[in-house]
């Protein structure tokens, strides 16, 4: 049952951890765009491709 719990609660960390990451990662692409950085929103969307996020 521990076990359980242990990989429940790694499991959602896991989780929470991307979804911050594709949070900020988007952030960061509008502020790209907002500043037309043209270069700087591939990078960010080749860096969210290769996350898989």
């Amino acid at each position: 049952m521990m076990n359980n719990k242990r990989q429940e609660t790694l499991k959602n960390a896991n989780l929470s951890h991307r979804e911050s990451m594709r949070k900020s990662l988007n952030n960061r692409i509008e502020a790209a765009r907002a500043k037309g950085d043209d270069k700087l929103v591939k990078q960010l969307e080749a860096e969210a491709k290769y996350l898989h996020l």
